[in-house]
């Protein structure tokens, strides 16, 4: 099924990821699938009649979504959430954000893994506080960091919290529960909260097991959670946000209650209907996951290095050997008419982020091109 895509129906779409893209270019950049929403989402919005205000607007815990989410994480990894303790945000980055302002005031340190999500860096530094990077570095067999220097680093900047991107974008690295429980221990010691961004833990690749940090960490971790990545459905936007710190949901509390807005009710339908209706479109979208992520494993260009990634569906491509003038997005869009993520969004110069979430014809077309204009250059 996630293999019967056309060209001119993509080229036709008006969200971001193709209406960036000019003529002729492939776009694998914005983190979106080029899969068509599950069926029993798109049913469950056209069953929909009632636009009213709904039931939960001035009871939030009336929100299904609340039980859902706790009922799911429950089931699929074993953390214990409280539902009361749930709340729900347009999008990661708007409860990003939201938390740092109630935890964190202008000036405190953040520590952060590095390279990251490019609206995260924006936020830690378009909010006025100091970014502490926990730089991930290529051992030869994939990306580690050094806990030692992440708890040097926590009381020489004095940080007063962690944002955890795990599964980590752009690398793709799954944590393990050794260096989760690392964090822990650091987090523990010096009384940090933790803000973990979980969006893709549902995207973790065979071989692979993606540990919540709220399962090490209750009374400090802040989780944040959607089913925009692993269903495609990040226009709709819906974030679930478990807040499992006290002083968190004490300083949320204090916030004007309309100031945050509301998810609609659409939002909450379509990721009701995902989390409750959708295993098999999930399993077959992994699969088709699975090989893509093999195929880009197979077919880069020579000189491009890369760790397959253990979760997500991005690849993390180290072009430094090719030695390029330009940015290397820059180069693979002027030379071979692919869009990719630049590398320094993300903190690192060098490298691409390749989305191929796509069909595998067009997978297999993108690499062509990269490996076509390398061999050119």
């Amino acid at each position: 099924m996630f293999d019967q895509l056309d060209l001119d129906d993509l080229r036709l779409r008006p969200g971001i990821k193709w209406a960036q893209a000019g003529p002729g270019v492939l776009p694998a950049w914005v983190a979106d699938m080029d899969f068509a929403a599950p069926e029993a989402v798109r049913a469950a919005l056209l069953r929909h009649t009632d636009f009213t205000y709904p039931a939960w607007d001035e009871r939030p815990e009336r929100n299904p979504l609340r039980e859902a989410f706790a009922g799911r994480m429950a089931a699929w990894y074993g953390v214990a959430f409280d539902p009361a303790h749930v709340r729900l945000f347009t999008e990661l980055t708007q409860a990003l954000q939201t938390v740092l302002h109630v935890a964190t005031e202008p000036g405190d340190a953040v520590a952060m893994h590095t390279p990251t999500y490019p609206p995260f860096l924006d936020s830690v530094h378009g909010m006025g506080r100091r970014l502490v990077p926990i730089p991930l570095s290529d051992n030869g067999s994939g990306w580690t960091f050094d806990v030692d220097r992440l708890a040097a680093d926590v009381v020489r900047h004095e940080v007063r919290a962690l944002v955890l991107v795990n599964p980590h974008n752009p690398t793709g690295r799954v944590f393990t529960r050794a260096e989760l429980t690392a964090i822990a221990a650091v987090a523990e010691e010096h009384d940090l909260v933790v803000i973990a961004d979980e969006i893709h833990s549902d995207l973790t690749y065979d071989g692979f097991k993606h540990v919540p940090f709220a399962s090490l960490c209750p009374h400090r971790t802040v989780t944040l959670y959607s089913a925009s990545k692993t269903y495609n459905l990040a226009g709709l936007r819906c974030a679930v946000v478990h807040v499992g710190d006290a002083r968190v949901r004490s300083g949320l509390a204090k916030l004007p209650s309309a100031l945050l807005g509301e998810v609609s009710v659409l939002s909450v339908l379509a990721t009701l209907a995902a989390w409750q209706q959708c295993d098999d479109w999930l399993a077959e979208a992994k699969a088709t996951l699975s090989r893509n992520r093999a195929l880009v494993a197979e077919g880069l260009p020579g000189g491009v290095r890369h760790h397959s990634p253990e979760a997500t569906y991005l690849a993390w491509l180290d072009c430094r050997e090719l030695e390029l003038d330009a940015d290397p997005a820059a180069f693979f869009l002027e030379r071979a008419d692919v869009l990719l993520s630049s590398g320094p969004d993300f903190g690192s110069a060098g490298f691409v982020r390749l989305n191929f979430a796509t069909s595998g014809p067009l997978v297999e077309e993108m690499l062509s091109r990269m490996r076509a204009a390398v061999a050119a250059a």
